[in-house]
């Protein structure tokens, strides 16, 4: 097998490393080719290509990572990861717990974690390398990586969600959601929210978005349909998607381009958060993006009577 073939062989789960890791589906993939090229100029052949590929990808998204949080720190509201349309790893054995290490909450709770914490939980806990593997990625001692990985754990447990129902459930609930807000029933969107339902966005500053977030399912269900219903009529499109692993929607505009999207955190067979991407500059991978400042605008003078 030729190393083009190694590689390509592996890409899945190298770019499944570095988008948890980075939270980014384009910073992924530019983790994943910088690790082909380091790769393909390398002089010798690695006794193992997982090990030794891994090692690299990780190690890059560590740096990029380091530099990265600097830059969300002065971020504009609530930063969420890039939305993952699929999951370019797949293991049948362990699907479900892969989908949840790779949901936006998982993810955001990723990000309280040290670019090392993260490294070692996402290399022991969501693809089950083992101890040496990892203190060879990372560049630290065993028993360095068994206390960051003891930290790491404690961290995530304590704000871990639980996606309990299986994916029929889910798919069934979204389901049900978007029905009601195509039709316009309060009264049904309502009963399928949590009573402290969070609908939020990351806009970046660059696009439209909820200041605070709206809170609660009353609020949270006449909102959510007048912008919805108005939206429909102006010609744009709710695609349900599922998105990082989670039941969603991608809005286009009425030519079809990306506006935003939507993740759906479940609990208790309810809607429990809803959190919206509208940051063009995170959209780009799902296909052309749009103006979601333009639409709003037009849709509001739609609204205003005439004569």
């Amino acid at each position: 097998m030729s190393r083009t073939e190694e590689f390509e062989e592996l890409r899945p789960l190298l770019s499944a490393i570095a988008y948890r890791l980075l939270g980014s589906v384009s910073e992924a993939e530019d983790a994943v080719q910088e690790t082909w090229l380091r790769y393909a100029a390398s002089p010798t052949q690695p006794t193992s290509t997982k090990a030794f590929l891994s090692a690299v990808v990780t190690r890059i998204s560590i740096d990029v990572l380091r530099s990265a949080r600097r830059r969300r720190e002065e971020y504009v509201g609530p930063w969420f990861p890039e939305p993952l349309l699929t999951d370019p790893y797949e293991d049948p054995e362990r699907s479900a717990e892969l989908a949840d290490s790779v949901s936006m909450a998982a993810l955001l709770l990723l990000e309280r974690l040290s670019p090392l914490e993260r490294a070692v939980f996402v290399l022991s806990e969501v693809f089950g390398f083992s101890f040496p593997e990892v203190a060879s990625a990372v560049g630290r001692s065993e028993a360095a990586c068994r206390q960051l990985a003891v930290r790491a754990r404690r961290h995530m447990e304590a704000g871990r969600p639980r996606f309990e129902a299986g994916r029929a459930e889910r798919d069934a609930l979204a389901g049900r959601f978007f029905d009601a807000l195509r039709e316009g029933d309060v009264d049904g969107l309502r009963e399928l929210l949590t009573a402290d339902v969070l609908v939020i966005g990351d806009g970046g500053g660059k696009a439209p978005q909820w200041a605070g977030g709206i809170i609660g399912a009353d609020n949270a269900a006449r909102v959510l349909i007048a912008m919805v219903q108005p939206f429909a009529r102006h010609g744009g499109a709710v695609e349900r998607h599922e998105l990082n692993g989670q039941p969603g929607a991608i809005f286009r505009d009425r030519d079809g381009k990306v506006l935003g999207t939507w993740a759906l955190d479940l609990a208790d067979g309810r809607i429990q958060t809803i959190r919206a991407v509208l940051n063009p500059d995170k959209l780009s991978h799902l296909g052309p993006v749009g103006d979601a400042w333009a639409v709003m605008h037009e849709m509001n003078r739609a609204r205003r009577p005439t004569g």
